[in-house]
């Protein structure tokens, strides 16, 4: 299943509103050697721990729900956010994967 333009950026989009409240509270400095701007491997980097930590706390929520000490809204909640981020790191790679594809069909 490949996800389109639109897609990705929708995904996108959306993880940034998801986040924005985090990435306010959340001063990280770049690493020694990089710009202000970061590379790009470090905000892969980011992106995925990201992702892994919302699937986490989606667990975590799902299991609160069925040891019967969890809200139902939390548990949606959190597995919506879950999703989100787990598109944006699949478009994400989609679209590094077609770009090396690119690459390497580009004649020399």
């Amino acid at each position: 299943m490949a996800i389109g333009n639109l897609d990705a950026a929708a995904a996108y989009g959306r993880s940034l509103k998801t986040l924005a409240p985090i990435a306010r509270e959340t001063v990280v400095a770049p690493a020694p050697g990089e710009g202000a701007g970061g590379s790009f491997g470090s905000m892969v980097q980011n992106l995925v721990s990201d992702a892994a930590g919302s699937l986490r706390a989606a667990e975590a929520e799902s299991a609160k729900q069925v040891a019967g000490k969890g809200d139902m809204i939390d548990v949606v909640t959190a597995i919506g956010s879950a999703e989100m981020a787990l598109d944006t790191v699949v478009a994400v790679r989609d679209r590094v994967v077609n770009a090396y594809s690119e690459i390497m069909r580009m004649q020399i």
